[in-house]
């Protein structure tokens, strides 16, 4: 296991920079650049702009280079200096941005991941157990619901329910007279009043699947033969379940680490923005629109990086819970 973990980092840098070229190149292949996209929607408010400041609005983001001289200079100052350059858009750094934004992300994003396995696993131990049962065909129903609505739309339905029976309209992560305010215990309180919502609609979409797919690798490991033999030695049902088939079925859950991990961190960009989350997705959305390649590139890189870290630790759960895998890599 250690010469595989050493061996998968030296992997992953070299990955992650590739990744990266990819990312810059992808996100400059639209026609036009940040100055366009600029000067486009100066022209609709009825400004305009010369020749000789166009240019130097390109001099002053480094647009007048190559492409490979712009990446160059970019990756550098990310390895050497951990600079990601300045964002077109919020006219900051975008290391600051990032410090802001994904810490955040990153810890409603665990965090909705524990409470999802918590809840998930056990309910999808329940119904293949007790298969057709009232249990089994309610947790069906709810899964089928989890997964055919949209998050957005159960954060709207929810939001608006808390506000109709309280009063009290929940965006953001704080109330405005917290948000600025210094940390205090008032202000954590305040938090848990806010992030509770986000963290359920994430974990409803999120536990759906999971339940469908423990319950389906479950009842196939419960058919085997393997079971059968246990059941005839005389093992009692709860230790047959959890020594032997849970930890094979359990495989498929622990595969999707390295993808869920990332997904959850930049892909619910339509639920941030219905409940004004100050996380990675609204602002992922927004330089994508407006070509701010410099901050786009560095939250894609930082996307990429969770998946590799994700894809490892799945791969280190799933050789620690499957001692075929353990062997087959040893």
């Amino acid at each position: 296991m250690l010469r595989y973990l050493l061996r998968r980092a030296a992997i992953m840098i070299p990955l992650l920079l590739l990744v990266s070229f990819l990312a810059f190149v992808v996100i400059q292949l639209p026609p036009g650049d940040y100055v366009d996209t600029y000067v486009q929607n100066l022209s609709n408010k009825g400004g305009s702009i010369n020749q000789a400041q166009l240019e130097a609005l390109r001099a002053q983001y480094g647009l007048n280079q190559s492409l490979p001289d712009q990446y160059l200079i970019w990756i550098k100052g990310i390895v050497l200096h951990g600079n990601f350059g300045n964002s077109f858009v919020y006219k900051r750094p975008v290391a600051e941005i990032l410090m802001e934004r994904v810490p955040r992300t990153v810890a409603i994003s665990v965090a909705s991941i524990l409470l999802t396995w918590l809840i998930a696993v056990p309910i999808g131990l329940l119904s293949a157990v007790r298969q057709y049962s009232i249990w089994d065909h309610l947790f069906t129903l709810l899964s089928f619901i989890g997964l055919a609505v949209p998050g957005f739309l159960l954060a709207l339905v929810l939001m608006l329910a808390v506000y109709h029976q309280t009063g009290f309209l929940i965006t953001g992560l704080f109330s405005p007279g917290y948000r600025a305010a210094p940390w205090s215990w008032d202000k954590v309180l305040d938090l848990l009043r806010n992030v509770w919502l986000p963290l359920l609609v994430l974990v409803i979409t999120n536990t759906a699947g999971i339940v469908r797919v423990l319950r389906a690798s479950l009842l196939d490991e419960l058919g085997k033969q393997y079971v059968v033999t246990a059941r005839a030695k005389g093992l009692t049902e709860w230790r047959i379940l959890l020594r032997y088939p849970v930890r094979i079925a359990i495989n498929p859950l622990l595969s999707t680490i390295g993808w869920m991990l990332p997904a959850t961190v930049g892909g619910e960009v339509v639920v941030s923005k219905v409940l004004n989350l100050p996380t990675t997705g609204p602002i992922l959305l927004q330089s994508i629109l407006s070509q701010d390649m410099y901050l786009t590139g560095a939250l894609i890189l930082i996307l990429s990086a969770l998946t590799v870290i994700g894809t490892l630790l799945s791969d280190v759960a799933l050789a620690w819970a499957d001692p075929r895998i353990r062997y087959g890599r040893s």
